[in-house]
């Protein structure tokens, strides 16, 4: 086949470079070429496809040259894979199960031996590699090509999904590649690729129906650039016959204004978020670029979701269908768009469980959740769910594969899904359910969208840090937005973005954003829970750690406008959160939780901070009347530290001078301010009981426990972490 030179490809990207694959050695070459692949989207989309390598190694028990299948192996990712997420395998071991499978009473798809099949891969294992076996494996084994390259293109799926496929599979590439019908991966369409071969001497490669793309090579860099030249091949075959601004149909609405979109989608996003979310809490994406908005605003969107998805890819996290709303952006308002939304939720969720008994087998993993995890509404675009922003991320993207799919496909021919019970055997096949059961239990706020409003330091950083350690979302806010976004960039650092790689604008974020607020303005607190929304599509927990202490002056009074501030940030300022976010709550009619931060000031009469202690006192009581305002839904609790020096924006240097100096510690000018502070704590800690200073990680542990069900029966109370001070036990 004549290759494209690396400049003439417009579909897709060249990205080999031969002095870095040059310096690498086998395996790390079948990496890199892997990571080149899955960077480019439009060759295959997140988790999805394999690469494969047959490469000489010596055997680690008789130091012998063995031949080596090494593997993407299960629930791994092409753009991210690195050498542990592939499986090694002897060849002549896997070469050796085809007599276990063709000795089967009963053999083909869907057979009892092809399941079985998958539980010998680990008899076949070399040096007791650890990654498990995909159930690709036996594609690429029985391929005679050292390297195979298996991909979901986008436009090699148009043409495996589309009614003339095989015809235009011919048109397309001649004889080099050939046709071969859907069926379900597995050993036995490992056998029917091997015979393929066999029967058709000199093709490069094959088309999967309603699947994807396989081709080969003896070489690794011939095997990347032949996977490149057969994706623009199709592509640039489609791009002649795209049907432009006509494609599905033309268009029957337009698409709303980016702020109008956003009103729509901040007045419905927690409602929508609250009905998918009846059975598990979902984190949600927003997509609106111009590509789905062009399918969800066209004549033919319609018809073309009820279809489905084709690629097998995709059913786990789209699930067989997506909930197109028939609303009309240009002449409806939201409030019928969240009655069209509650009906189409109603009617989906009987479809889902008719399609599960109409398909069910005997042996069938029970009916999973019923919700729709994409929404496509006219005018506005796609959302998109899961379990978190990873998920719900990659959920976004495998729909947006699926409109170029059926573009491309329309564009040649009629889109084909896959149909209903094929569909249902990927989406409920047993292996792919005690894959599910494998993964590790869920960290106790991983479906959970948690706000911390201070945390550009202090206790706010150490809470959120904690919170994040237990899979939370977590919106860093804070006055200093500089702050906020350091705090949301470490936690990303750490955490990292995910696999998925869709979404709009603030919905593309990762599992931490940084926000400005100014709590003590209304207008300042909505604008923020607005950018939230649109990030996660909801909220679920909101820890407000901001603070202000202002020093008396030597007299020690403040001035009006001191402790008009004051009171402003401790007490005003929890409140118009709670307030606005009230709504927020109400109408996800999920239950969620509020922690203010107080302090055992407010229970302790003392000179020095009148503003201070009494406006502690005041939020104190506003915790117990929120707790009532708020219930059932919503927990309201407190957290009153106590003294917490060290990390604190409260305690700048010239406030801790003052206190060194007021409690006569001795202490020099030219110390650091780290320094001082540890003799204030110190001395702090030596007045409880437990004689041990107070940290801000002592305080985020608490802020964590109230928002989780550890104290699901509790609200409405102060727990102070004050290491003991008798002063502040209530009487």
């Amino acid at each position: 086949m004549q290759f494209y030179k690396p400049e003439a490809y417009r579909h897709v990207s060249y990205r080999w470079d031969d002095a870095r694959a040059a310096a690498l050695d086998p395996v790390e070459r079948l990496v890199y070429r892997s990571n080149i692949l899955g960077d480019d989207q439009r060759i295959t989309n997140t988790g999805g496809g394999n690469t494969s390598s047959k490469i000489m190694m010596p055997d680690p028990l008789t130091g012998e040259q063995v031949e080596v299948l090494w593997v993407k192996g299960s629930g791994g990712d092409l753009r991210t894979s690195k050498r542990a997420n592939f499986a090694s395998l002897y060849m002549d071991k896997l070469r050796a199960l085809q007599g276990v499978y063709n000795a089967a009473a009963e053999k083909g798809a869907k057979t009892a031996i092809e399941d079985q099949m998958v539980d010998m891969y680990p008899h076949s294992v070399y040096n007791l590699n650890p990654r498990a076996s995909s159930i690709d494996t036996p594609l690429h084994a029985f391929i005679p090509f050292k390297h195979v390259d298996h991909t979901h293109p986008n436009a090699v799926i148009a043409i495996a999904a589309c009614s003339d496929g095989r015809e235009l599979t011919r048109e397309i590439y001649g004889d080099e590649v050939v046709w071969v019908d859907w069926q379900r991966p597995g050993f036995d369409l490992g056998l029917i690729l091997q015979e393929t071969i066999a029967a058709h001497p000199g093709i490069v490669g094959i088309i999967l129906g309603a699947h994807g793309l396989i081709n080969w090579a003896d070489d690794d860099k011939e095997c990347y650039e032949l996977s490149l030249t057969l994706i623009e091949k199709a592509a640039r075959y489609l791009e002649a016959r795209d049907k432009g601004d006509a494609a599905f149909g033309g268009a029957r609405f337009q698409p709303l204004s980016d702020e109008q979109r956003d009103s729509v989608l901040v007045d419905v996003l927690p409602t929508l978020r609250g009905m998918v979310s009846q059975q598990n809490r979902f984190i949600g994406t927003v997509q609106a670029d111009a590509a789905i908005l062009q399918f969800v605003n066209s004549h033919d969107a319609p018809r073309l979701a009820e279809l489905g998805t084709s690629c097998p890819d995709h059913f786990l996290r789209t699930k067989i269908k997506p909930l197109y709303v028939d609303w009309n952006p240009q002449i409806e308002d939201t409030a019928s768009l969240l009655k069209k939304l509650e009906a189409g939720l109603v009617q989906y969720r009987q479809d889902y469980a008719a399609y599960y008994e109409a398909c069910k087998h005997a042996n069938s993993p029970a009916l999973r959740d019923p919700n729709p995890t994409v929404v496509l509404i006219p005018g506005v675009g796609m959302i998109a769910f899961g379990k978190n922003k990873s998920e719900s991320r990659v959920t976004a993207e495998f729909y947006n594969n699926a409109v170029a799919v059926m573009r491309g496909a329309e564009a040649v021919g009629e889109y084909v899904a896959l149909p209903r019970q094929e569909a249902f055997d990927i989406e409920y096949w047993l292996l792919e359910e005690a894959k599910l059961r494998r993964m590790p239990p869920e960290k106790s706020l991983e479906r959970n969208v948690v706000i911390v409003v201070g945390a550009g330091s202090g206790i706010g950083k150490a809470v959120a840090h904690r919170v994040a350690k237990e899979g939370a979302h977590v919106v860093s806010a804070d006055l200093n937005l500089e702050a906020a976004q350091a705090t949301a960039n470490e936690l990303t650092k750490i955490y990292g973005m995910g696999i998925g790689v869709a979404g709009s604008g603030i919905s593309g974020c990762g599992p931490a954003v940084g926000l400005s607020v100014n709590i003590t303005n209304r207008d300042s607190v909505r604008a923020m829970l607005d950018q939230v929304l649109l990030a996660y599509g909801g909220i679920d927990n909101i820890i407000v750690t901001a603070g202000v202490f202002v020093p008396p002056d030597k007299s020690g009074h403040v001035t009006d406008d001191q402790w008009r501030l004051t009171f402003d940030v401790n007490v005003l300022g929890g409140y118009l959160i709670a307030d606005e976010a009230r709504a927020i709550w109400q109408a996800q009619k999920l239950r969620g939780t509020l922690v203010l931060t107080t302090s055992v000031n407010a229970a302790v009469s003392k000179k020095g901070s009148l503003a201070y202690d009494t406006s502690k006192a005041a939020a104190n009581h506003l915790v117990r009347e929120l707790a009532i305002e708020l219930a059932p839904l919503v927990r309201v609790n407190a957290l009153a530290p106590a003294t917490v020096v060290d990390g604190s924006s409260m305690f700048p240097r010239d406030r801790v001078i003052s206190s060194l100096v007021k409690y006569e510690i001795a202490f020099s000018e030219d110390e650091d301010t780290d320094s001082l502070r540890g003799k204030l704590a110190n001395f702090y800690a030596q007045r409880t009981l437990t004689k041990l200073p107070i940290t801000p990680d002592d305080q985020a542990e608490v802020a964590y426990l109230l928002s989780t069900n550890a104290f699901s029966k509790t609200t409405g109370q102060v727990f102070s972490v004050d290491g003991g001070l008798h002063e502040a036990f209530l009487r």
